[in-house]
């Protein structure tokens, strides 16, 4: 019998982790996170990782999983993800799942596809040809070669789009004949997948006030003490954002007033590439946030919807 998992996301900058420690403080639930940068130890400020209050308040799970020069990919996100989940299971402890990295929670939902490893040189080079050529350049090249791959995917979705055309590089075969389980479900869970959205022009604002508040605690100094590990950071973690763009500005690009701004409009674009990756997902349900809306509102707005559509029975 599949495992209900009730998950909570929504863009950057969205509230979710103030509303989930609600609901989990309200039902005795723990939480267990799905943001990609969460699981680096040393980057704080910069993910906006639950503090220490906040972690002795509710148990976190999948948080400062590895040190910021290793490397962490979703399949063993999945690993880490089934054991933490089945240990939960088997105590009878509710929980939730909070976080904003499409990739990880496609791979909860819908399974995951066991491709061959990334290939960083391969990459780069798309990157740099949609950069040059524009966005919608690596969706065309996606189409030439795999048009059942384009036509599910979005032409922003570069993440998926490079992913797509990497694994035709590598295996000289198409990733829609090796998808088998792409856009269905995984058998292994039941989600519920509840998303809070807010107004454009609100999320914007929350967005800046998030950067501000990121730099006046200390961002830069501490992306500064991470370079200056003999370690240094992993690919993945140096490109981290908000940190890559701090990165830039330590070697010169950007000036402390530029900085922030560039931060805003990279967390911005980013914000938007999420919502596109979340209106993808099947039967996600949406909560309409506003103005003053308090954690503790929407949790119950929040906590009512996964009931509804889920009811666990430790709950």
């Amino acid at each position: 019998m599949p495992l209900p998992i009730w998950i909570l996301t929504g863009p950057t900058a969205s509230g979710k982790t103030d509303v989930a420690l609600s609901i989990a403080e309200s039902i005795h639930a723990e939480i267990i996170s799905a943001d990609s940068m969460l699981v680096y130890r040393g980057m704080d400020i910069g993910t906006e990782k639950p503090s220490t209050i906040m972690q002795c308040k509710v148990q976190h799970h999948l948080i400062d999983v590895v040190d910021p020069w290793d490397e962490y990919s979703v399949g063993r996100y999945v690993k880490d993800f089934e054991r933490v989940t089945n240990d939960l299971h088997q105590k009878g402890k509710p929980f939730i799942v909070v976080g904003g990295t499409a990739l990880y929670l496609k791979a909860i939902v819908d399974g995951l596809f066991e491709g061959p490893p990334a290939d960083w040189e391969y990459r780069t080079y798309l990157r740099d040809i949609a950069a040059a050529q524009g966005p919608d350049s690596l969706h065309k090249m996606l189409a030439e070669v795999d048009a059942e791959a384009a036509h599910k995917l979005h032409a922003n979705d570069h993440v998926r789009i490079i992913r797509a055309l990497e694994v035709i590089k590598s295996t000289g075969q198409r990733i829609s004949s090796l998808q088998t389980q792409f856009g269905k479900r995984n058998p292994k869970y039941d989600c519920v997948m509840m998303a809070i959205e807010h107004d454009r022009a609100l999320l914007y604002r929350r967005i800046e006030t998030r950067v501000d508040n990121m730099l006046q605690r200390g961002l830069i100094e501490e992306v500064r003490t991470l370079l200056a590990h003999p370690m240094g950071l992993s690919r993945q973690a140096s490109q981290a954002l908000g940190y890559k763009e701090v990165i830039d500005f330590l070697n010169g690009k950007y000036t402390p007033q530029e900085v922030s701004q560039v931060i805003k409009q990279s967390t911005r674009r980013f914000a938007k590439r999420q919502m596109t990756w979340f209106r993808s997902f099947h039967d996600i349900h949406w909560i309409q946030a506003s103005v003053g809306d308090e954690p503790s509102k929407l949790s119950e707005n929040i906590l009512a919807g996964f009931r509804h559509y889920a009811p666990l029975t430790n709950n």
